[in-house]
């Protein structure tokens, strides 16, 4: 495996360990690497439309399905024993909400709203099915969402 693809399973892994879409600078300290190796290695991934860096290119936005930055669309792993703590993760988009119970292969309830009307849409997956009665509106066409992904 190539160091750009350990860095990529690295974000992935500390993502899903602790919640948070690590900096290049704390996945570097965690991996013993120096920040620039990973800060260019961050930017290889973005070009390839593998992360999303903020619109400046300091951090990172986005590891689809998971986002840096709150949304309307948190999810969280469904848990039926009270000792496992709750862990949650926020997503892109309605899409990618999806996207995070089949990486994380756990039940999962997602607490989204409505962009528009602000009211719930309270959706999920239990046993590999979804559940909720939204409607996912994809405005932009799947071609066109790198041409601008922050407004897709």
């Amino acid at each position: 495996m190539d160091f750009i693809q350990q860095v990529r399973l690295a974000i992935y892994e500390m993502t899903v360990s602790d919640g948070h879409l690590p900096s290049a600078e704390r996945l570097a300290a965690a991996r013993g690497l120096t920040a620039a190796t990973v800060e260019a290695a961050y930017r290889s991934l973005a070009d390839a439309h593998v992360i999303v860096l903020e619109r400046d290119g300091s951090a990172v936005w986005s590891a689809p399905p998971f986002s840096a930055v709150p949304t309307l669309f948190r999810v969280v792993v469904a848990s039926d024993d009270a000792s496992t703590p709750r862990k949650s993760w926020f997503a892109p988009c309605a899409w990618d909400a999806f996207g995070i119970p089949a990486v994380l292969k756990h039940d999962v309830t997602i607490d989204a709203s409505c962009a528009e009307s602000g009211a719930p849409l309270p959706s999920g997956v239990r046993g590999g099915h979804a559940f909720g009665d939204g409607i996912i509106h994809l405005e932009v066409p799947a071609k066109h969402f790198w041409d601008d992904i922050f407004y897709t």
